[in-house]
């Protein structure tokens, strides 16, 4: 456990302290920063597995560094805010982040919340004999982490955020199945509090990225049942 990094990036020093003392008890290597602007940089540097971000920070706020971090990548972040209003929830599974935590918060909850997010990441990379999962005109590999449009031969895997590439291997899976929203919900984002309507946010945008790429209309939506990935 001891190689997994995490980036904690929090102004308030003293939530900062106590967050990385309860994640080093649990073996995590702690990074911490406390602007926005050295959150981006130690990100680079560092490559950590997951990001504990607060949104309200100095030089750049949390959606800016969310945002910076998705242009690159797709690991996991989590959202710490004092906000606690659904449209800044919504807004923030919208824009790539994995979890929303509201202040003031129980620290144990939050290393916990860790856990089930990177035991739930590696169920898409531990598994060798599933790892490679194919339509005629998409090819995921789950263990390097790719997604080919077949037509194009353009990898999109780093233009996805993680929730859309847990979307896209579980409609992969069964290409042909039709997954209501709570069934998606429940399986990419079992520990998370947002409501059925994100995944169509998810979907839209996962939707969109496969049409940069030359790919229309996947995943498929199924009027009054849900969605299905398609030929």
């Amino acid at each position: 456990m001891k190689s997994i990094k995490i980036l904690v990036a929090e102004d308030q020093q003293d939530i900062a302290e106590i967050l990385s003392a309860y994640l080093k008890k649990e073996d995590f290597d702690v990074i911490l920063a406390d602007n926005g602007r050295d959150a981006v940089s130690l990100f680079h540097t560092f490559e950590p597995s997951l990001v504990i971000l607060d949104i309200k920070m100095p030089l750049m706020d949390g959606w800016q560094v969310l945002n910076e971090i998705r242009r690159t990548h797709n690991i996991p972040v989590m959202m710490i805010t004092a906000l606690d209003a659904d449209i800044d929830k919504i807004h923030a599974l919208r824009n790539g982040a994995d979890d929303y935590i509201v202040k003031p918060f129980n620290p144990a909850e939050i290393v916990a919340r860790v856990h089930v997010i990177l035991r739930r990441m590696s169920l898409y990379t531990s598994d060798r004999t599933l790892s490679l999962h194919a339509t005629k005109n998409i090819e995921v590999n789950i263990s390097d982490h790719s997604v080919i449009v077949k037509n194009t031969n353009t990898d999109i895997a780093r233009k996805l955020t993680s929730t859309e590439f847990k979307i896209l291997v579980h409609l992969i899976r069964y290409p042909k199945r039709v997954f209501t929203r709570h069934e998606l919900l429940d399986h990419c984002l079992p520990e998370s509090d947002a409501c059925e309507r994100t995944v169509d946010s998810h979907i839209s945008k996962l939707r969109k990225k496969f049409e940069q790429a030359g790919l229309a209309n996947i995943p498929e939506s199924i009027r009054g049942f849900g969605y299905r990935l398609g030929d």
